[in-house]
């Protein structure tokens, strides 16, 4: 099979495409013929072995796929060979074939493609999970999404219309603004060209963010948490930035505030029947249109390393998604 293969730490450039073994599953694995794989910002990090998870070397990138089910482990779960299946990987998927623990394998549901169940389990499954068990966002509540343009922003901002939220997307330019309001925002923040705090302050009648969604840290993070309301909660999903923002733990207190880590793959291990029931909902919001997750460009295989890169340099809008075949 061909792979996209990661043979020394560095850059995105630095990853060739080459003929790899093909996948053997083992017995709790399920073979999968990949169609098409989302890109990722963990993709950006793993690369250079910043990443929690640090795969010997060669590996392939890509923590996410969508494909046909090839063979299937003993001990593997309810699959059979020709399921269209979505599975999170890790790392792996930028190739033709990866084998996945069954219970990181979840149906594609029968009116969702390929292109968009790649760009769907991570981005979606991550927001679901910060918004519902951790922030447990309440109808009538004000959510701040930030980075709002980009693929875990934009799930949130869907999520959260979907959960009865009031949404206030922040992005750094008004086109990546323009994306977050398509997807229903409801008022928009240009954090390149005003005070994050009194943009919130101004939206809110001084009362503050009840959930604030930041997957960009840094100095945004920092200004951010001057914008909470009494009794907020601040989403630590990750640094996009990167820059990891320093918490002024005093105005925690003052605000009687909650700061929760977001870490989905781990929910996903640990909570499989919680997880499994997020998606069960977040497929019944596909169907009926309130989620329409945005793929703004598509490469193959060869270009995986142009991706990586787009995403590393903040230039992406929605999902990214590399197409095996």
């Amino acid at each position: 099979m061909k792979a996209v293969l990661c043979k020394t730490l560095g850059s995105a450039r630095d990853l060739v495409l080459e003929e790899a073994a093909s996948s053997v599953p083992k017995i709790n694995e399920v073979l999968l013929d990949v169609q098409a794989a989302g890109v990722n910002f963990p993709d950006t990090l793993i690369i250079e072995g910043k990443y929690q998870f640090k795969p010997p070397l060669p590996f392939s990138p890509g923590g996410e796929a969508a494909g046909v089910v090839a063979a299937v482990g003993d001990k593997a779960g309810p699959f059979k060979v020709g399921d269209r299946v979505m599975a999170l990987t890790g790392w792996g998927a930028f190739a033709e074939q990866v084998a996945v623990p069954g219970y990181n394998v979840l149906p594609i549901p029968p009116t969702m493609d390929f292109t968009t169940a790649a760009a769907f389990s991570m981005t979606y499954g991550t927001s679901m999970h910060a918004l519902r068990q951790r922030a447990q966002l309440q109808p009538g509540e004000t959510l701040l999404v930030l980075g709002a343009s980009g693929g875990v922003g934009l799930a949130a901002v869907e999520i959260g219309k979907a959960m009865g939220a009031r949404v206030i997307a922040a992005a750094s330019n008004a086109d990546k603004l323009a994306v977050a309001k398509a997807a229903g925002a409801d008022e928009l923040i240009d954090y390149s060209q005003a005070s994050l705090k009194d943009e919130i302050k101004r939206l809110t009648d001084g009362q503050g963010a009840d959930v604030i969604f930041d997957p960009v840290g840094g100095e945004v993070f920092e200004q951010s948490v001057r914008g909470l309301g009494w009794n907020g909660r601040l989403l630590v999903v990750g640094f996009a930035s990167g820059t990891i923002g320093q918490l002024a733990a005093n105005l925690v207190l003052l605000k009687g505030a909650a700061v929760m880590g977001v870490f989905w793959g781990a929910f996903a291990q640990r909570q499989p029947e919680d997880n499994a029931a997020n998606f069960q909902q977040l497929f019944a919001w596909h169907a009926e249109g309130k989620l329409k997750p945005l793929v703004s460009k598509t490469y193959s295989l060869a270009e995986a390393g142009a991706a990586i890169e787009e995403l590393g340099q903040r230039r992406a809008v929605g999902k990214l998604v590399v197409l095996a075949r």
